[in-house]
């Protein structure tokens, strides 16, 4: 039994899908299926059976997953004690991250992080919140960086900073010209580009609601990066946090503040210090130092 194997089949349990899993642990699937084999021949037991739906455990892979978890997590714990005591971070990390603070602040941060521990590889992961959070309590990443407030009660989180959302809108556009912030009361009508599900979207619909209006969407997108865009291209306006903003350089749009804007609080989210590598231990308190508002 290798570690190689219990890796594989704990990848395949909580992924349930070969697929995913063989690209999560950067394997073909071909070498996926032969390791989990490997381990069941092993054993003498079938722990998976695959399904049109994907790979479902057996009771007896229900039973062994939990030991698989202990026996990698005891393996990293002892891995984590002598690199500290080499007083070396090094090896393999995972971070999530939403994907305005990957595209607009961490670039910068991990080249220096990587300069001065170079014997560490991290592994970059972007997505909105919810997922973020899910991948991280089934041991998917390391770390994250995500809006609170958490859905979770088992994980971790240290608020990093606070930021308002700010109105963005084509070069030229009538609301460029505010002199003072506005309210968002003049969003109704206008067309709108939004991200679902965020705290910016949501101010959106409360405010023309209570007006008794629609909010007027002219487009969805999943990324901040492609409403930001579509706001370029002249598509609609949108709300955007404030740190895409301070870097738009010389993009094609305008920048306006918004009275009482809605806010989001982004903190660092882990599942607890023990289950943190030294690698992600030293990602941990270099993100910690570099990002925390004072």
């Amino acid at each position: 039994m290798t570690t190689d194997q219990l890796e594989a089949f704990r990848a395949v349990a909580e992924r349930q899908q070969l697929t995913d899993a063989a690209r999560r642990l950067g394997l073909s699937q071909p070498t996926l299926s032969r390791q989990v084999q490997a381990l069941e021949r092993e054993l003498g037991v079938k722990l998976l059976v695959r399904t049109p739906r994907g790979a479902v455990l057996t009771e007896p892979g229900e039973r062994f997953l939990a030991h698989a978890r202990e026996a990698l997590d005891t393996l990293r714990d002892g891995a984590t004690e002598l690199h500290e005591l080499a007083n070396s971070p090094r090896g393999p990390t995972s971070l999530g991250s939403l994907p305005t603070v990957g595209a607009y602040l961490l670039p910068a941060l991990l080249q220096a992080f990587l300069k001065k521990l170079p014997d560490v590889r991290i592994r970059l992961a972007e997505a909105l919140a919810p997922e973020l959070e899910e991948r991280i309590a089934n041991g998917e990443l390391d770390l994250g960086i995500m809006n609170l407030p958490l859905r979770r009660q088992d994980l971790v989180a240290q608020k990093l900073w606070e930021e308002a959302f700010v109105l963005v809108v084509p070069r030229g556009h009538k609301l460029a010209q505010a002199k003072r912030p506005v309210s968002l009361d003049v969003l109704i009508g206008e067309p709108l580009v939004v991200v679902g599900g965020t705290a910016a979207t949501d101010a959106v619909r409360a405010a023309c609601e209570a007006r008794g209006q629609e909010p007027r969407i002219a487009l969805e997108v999943d990324h901040p990066e492609s409403l930001r865009r579509m706001v370029e291209r002249g598509v609609g306006i949108a709300l955007l946090p404030a740190v895409m903003a301070k870097a738009r350089g010389a993009g094609a749009f305008e920048v306006v503040d918004v009275q009482n804007p809605p806010r989001r609080a982004v903190a660092l989210v882990h599942r607890g210090e023990r289950s943190l590598t030294s690698a992600a231990r030293a990602l941990k308190r270099f993100l910690s130092d570099q990002l925390r508002e004072e």
